[in-house]
């Protein structure tokens, strides 16, 4: 009974002291986790964001679904402009003497394809609705808008991915505190998103250590 007793209580300490373990070095493999995830995803969701701002440049609008926004980088193609100041004398009816006239002329220079301007050589722009990590295949959710405050309408637009997506092997009482976190060094919220279907932004909610992540690479 006594040997019994003996070791049970020395499973009792191992459990006890992974327990412990666990909870000192759990958060610190969560977010080597987390960081390393969520630097690509954001990555890929400035894509999304170069690429519908492209799309607006040229159709005044946001693209509403990837086909669009995939389709529209492949084919399309800026107009590059050059604007230069002018003058030349025109009689004035009124005065009755030839004025100096001043003008701004617009020239067009050629054109550029969008697809070199923003990906070059690279081709990962046809994966664009596709989340780094996703177990199951899942897909960023996007959408496009029009909003409207008063006399004022102006093109929107989101794309967004719930974390559970991008962190579904960890631990869930680590991930229910992620989802919650609100502040200035983390991601807020429940998605890592960009844009905006309330406001007119195209900011993403990641704090600016990801940015400069970004630009080292």
């Amino acid at each position: 009974m006594k040997t019994i007793i003996q070791i049970v209580l020395w499973v009792a300490c191992v459990g006890l002291a992974y327990l412990i373990y666990q909870s000192v070095t759990g958060p610190i493999e969560f977010n080597k986790v987390k960081e390393e995830r969520f630097g690509q995803v954001i990555a890929k969701l400035k894509d999304i964001r170069n690429a519908q701002e492209a799309y607006k440049t040229v159709n005044r609008k946001y693209a509403k679904d990837f086909n669009s926004l995939i389709k529209f980088i492949d084919t399309a193609e800026y107009t590059i402009t050059q604007q230069r100041d002018s003058s030349y004398m025109e009689f004035d009816k009124t005065y009755q003497i030839d004025l100096l006239k001043e003008v701004k002329i617009i020239d067009t220079l050629g054109t550029v394809s969008i697809k070199d301007s923003l990906f070059k050589n690279d081709n990962r722009y046809k994966t664009l609705m596709e989340v780094p990590f996703a177990q199951g295949g899942e897909k960023f959710e996007m959408k496009a808008d029009i909003l409207s405050k008063g006399n004022y309408k102006a093109p929107v637009f989101e794309a967004k991915v719930d974390k559970s997506v991008v962190l579904y092997d960890q631990q869930p009482t680590l991930l229910k505190k992620e989802k919650a976190e609100i502040g200035v060094e983390e991601v807020n919220g429940p998605f890592i998103k960009v844009g905006s279907l309330d406001e007119v932004s195209t900011s993403g909610n990641w704090p600016p250590i990801y940015d400069k992540k970004g630009d080292k690479k």
